[in-house]
């Protein structure tokens, strides 16, 4: 049961990502209606597009790190309660950010209230904005501990993803800093996938 639902997390985590990816690489490309590029603020069609996955992304995560959690050896169990921990925190903040979006900012996007949208998401410059990359500070976290909570010997594949996932918390902090940490940050298109993916193989193939 545990290994089966850690594989249906993974996948569910893995291609939640990737349809998050390319609504992103829709949107800096001004396909969805913004100005294109990384500062832009989104329409309505773009909220849509990019918030649904990444809202149900956070719950996959978290099922998924409870599986590893589940399965963790004794002296393995305290980083993998500290990954599912720091999992549920990347959810609970960015879940705040995201249905936020989707049900008070986009419907008044959508019928043009612009002027009445106190806590719209704007990059590098809305409260929410912060939030978000503590979120992702978060799982960053999640992903390294993972790294120590998984046993010795397997999911070398998964490890060196997560690890590279894990790497990328000081260009997600800095952003406010350097606002072209964010083309560094953009990594996590490809590491966050091939873990969560290589994590769902990993969960079929072990006994």
């Amino acid at each position: 049961m545990t290994r089966g639902l850690g594989a249906v997390s993974g996948v569910a985590a893995a291609v939640l990502a990737v349809i998050y990816v390319l609504g992103q690489m829709a949107e800096w490309a001004g396909w969805l209606g913004s100005a294109g590029g990384p500062e832009s603020s989104s329409t309505a069609l773009g909220v849509y597009v990019l918030l649904t996955p990444s809202l149900l992304l956070g719950p996959a995560f978290v099922v998924m790190v409870a599986c590893v959690f589940a399965l963790s050896s004794p002296d393995r169990r305290a980083a993998a309660a500290a990954a599912l921990v720091f999992a549920g925190g990347y959810a609970v903040l960015t879940g705040l950010v995201y249905f936020s979006q989707l049900t008070f900012v986009a419907p008044r996007l959508a019928s043009a209230e612009v002027a009445v949208i106190p806590f719209r998401f704007t990059p590098f410059a809305s409260f929410l904005y912060s939030v978000d990359l503590l979120g992702y500070s978060w799982m960053s976290l999640s992903c390294g501990l993972l790294v120590w909570a998984l046993p010795r010997g397997q999911a070398r594949g998964a490890k060196m993803a997560l690890l590279g996932t894990a790497l990328l918390l000081p260009f997600l902090v800095l952003q406010f800093v350097w606002r072209e940490l964010i083309y560094v940050a953009a990594a996590w298109a490809v590491t966050f996938p091939f873990a969560t993916a290589l994590l769902a193989g990993w969960f079929r193939r072990t006994p």
